[in-house]
């Protein structure tokens, strides 16, 4: 009898090229554009802080958006066997519970990270890895509804990152001003996630996801999805004029008539369109972000 077949291997550390494909650099992008706006919109010179700006742009990436995504594929490890066995955790790459490890890793070091960075963006740290945890972990599983998922997802990814870049900017608390439109811009982009919804429909309704194109059909919540972004805007509109920003409000009312006129297409057909949207309207709404963010810091 062979005992060594009773001794139990050790788990081998994943290879830095496969814990860099769990991560997903891809899905870092928005994040950091929308941390981008924040630095803009916080009006400070930028060679003042560019420590606490490299600082900023690893944590709202690589660090928190990389660290929901080793949560994410964590805990649908068994989905991912079924339908992306390819994947690092259900191929095996990442063996035993080393998936888990680099996502507790990875809040560590967020945690930490944020802690230097000042006050205000610890605080938008703990929330966000909250929302990166919950979004995907039992016994919240923010995933599962159409409403609450895309909602956490729009947070994290628009809200908390541009606060976390004026905050590291400013040294604090941004204005109020740049709070109201982060708001603003965070509720637009629940329709955004609800469009991400649309690829999954039929995966979606196998699993039991109660997204938005499944509960309420494709049609209507791709008018939904629409509505929820395009109105924001025109309260952003209507405040960057307000305070006196017209070259701001002009640039985001031009980018926003591109989106209805993108939308139209859409309606047609939110199956066929959807990913063409998200190439186009889509980019209409963050470049709309970036000019709000330039008139509010007085670059505009």
């Amino acid at each position: 009898m062979d005992r060594s077949a009773n001794i139990a291997r050790p788990v081998p550390i994943p290879a830095a090229r496969d814990v860099l494909e769990l991560l997903k650099p891809v899905t870092w992008f928005p994040p950091m554009w929308a941390f981008f706006c924040g630095v803009m919109s916080s009006g400070a010179p930028l060679d003042d802080r560019w420590l606490f700006l490299v600082g900023g742009v690893l944590l709202a990436g690589p660090m928190v958006c990389g660290t929901s995504q080793a949560v994410n594929d964590w805990y649908d490890r068994h989905v991912d066997a079924i339908n992306q066995p390819e994947r690092p955790i259900p191929s095996g790459r990442i063996a035993g519970k080393w998936g888990l490890y680099v996502a507790l890793i990875g809040s560590a070091l967020s945690l930490v990270l944020g802690a230097v960075l000042g006050f205000w963006v610890f605080i938008a740290t703990i929330v966000g890895l909250l929302c990166a945890w919950g979004y995907s972990a039992p016994p919240f599983r923010f995933k599962m509804s159409g409403w609450v998922g895309p909602g956490v997802v729009a947070l994290s990814y628009e809200g908390l990152s541009w606060f976390t870049g004026a905050s590291v900017m400013s040294g604090g608390l941004p204005d109020s001003r740049v709070l109201l439109v982060i708001l603003l811009y965070s509720i637009g982009a629940h329709g955004i996630m609800t469009l991400n919804d649309f690829k999954a429909v039929e995966g979606d309704t196998a699993m039991g996801v109660r997204s938005l194109p499944v509960t309420l059909g494709v049609a209507n919540a791709a008018r939904l999805a629409c509505a929820v972004m395009a109105l924001p805007q025109v309260v952003v509109i209507a405040l960057l004029l307000n305070w006196g920003l017209a070259i701001s409000a002009i640039a985001v009312t031009l980018l926003l008539a591109m989106q209805l006129v993108f939308m139209r297409r859409l309606l047609t057909d939110p199956n066929k369109y959807a990913p063409w949207y998200n190439a186009t309207g889509v980019s209409s709404y963050v470049f709309g972000m970036l000019a709000a963010a330039l008139g509010l810091g007085g670059w505009i």
